[in-house]
């Protein structure tokens, strides 16, 4: 948006017509091509995401226990089941963050969570974040998916920015936050303390005024046209996206 200048010469915001603060993120089901979102619930999910999480990492060379891909999260806070369901029991107990299950519906199991955190309707933003995929998602269409639900549905609701921040030195999931239309910001330098150790946080974002264009790529991405009969994808997310980033959109 372009500034304006207020009675006193001096530049300010532009003006946004017409503006409402969106409603809180609600406890609603969303539902994709490959995947559903589902409200998280503890009892309901936990075997089948302690189950899925239990499984070694393909991506991470020696990964001899599933530990590794907690990493970036600040290390896992559970041992078992039991301590996975008071995990998760303690991240659904307040109103922020809302977490999803993501559900696999050829098997109807959880296999990865999400959520919307740092919800601010009154300025129209929030963050995803707080992503756990599960190898059972891993070089599948779902994991791309249920993140486009969470930001189409964002944007439905009326919010004006969709935010997404990782480890600055969490290479994959900086590409995952390009490959999906989200724009690096800059790195907040020195900006947490995980597990004695410095984090450096690199923040992107999507605003409403790019949506349209970002929705058309994740369109394309998800027509069917774009997967042959064993359903691997003939165009990539990021070629895609670079295709109408080009066509000026």
């Amino acid at each position: 948006m372009k500034p304006t200048t207020n009675a006193y010469g001096q530049p300010v915001g532009s003006d946004i017509p017409d503006w409402r603060e969106p409603p809180f993120p609600g406890p609603t089901v969303l539902e994709g091509r490959f995947c559903r979102l589902e409200p998280l619930d503890p009892g309901r999910h936990a075997p089948s995401l302690w189950q899925a999480w239990q499984m070694p990492d393909p991506d991470i060379a020696n990964d001899r226990e599933a530990k590794a891909r907690w990493t970036y999260l600040g290390g896992r806070a559970f041992d078992d089941q039991a301590g996975c369901e008071r995990w998760l029991e303690m991240m659904s107990r307040d109103s922020d963050p809302v977490c999803y299950a993501i559900i696999d519906p050829a098997e109807d199991r959880a296999v990865g969570m999400a959520t919307y955190l740092r919800i601010v309707p009154a300025d129209g933003a929030l963050e995803i974040g707080h992503l756990n995929f599960s190898p059972r998602m891993a070089r599948t269409p779902i994991s791309s998916e249920a993140l486009m639900l969470l930001i189409r549905h964002a944007f439905e609701l009326g919010y004006r920015r969709v935010e997404w921040k990782c480890d600055a030195l969490n290479a994959p999931s900086r590409r995952a936050a390009e490959r999906l239309g989200f724009r690096l910001e800059g790195i907040f330098r020195q900006h947490r303390v995980v597990n004695g150790r410095n984090r450096d946080t690199a923040w992107f974002s999507i605003v409403d005024e790019e949506w349209p264009a970002i929705r058309e790529s994740h369109r394309r991405w998800l027509s069917p046209d774009n997967f042959d009969a064993e359903g691997r994808q003939r165009q990539s997310l990021a070629e895609v996206t670079a295709t109408l980033s080009s066509d000026g959109g």
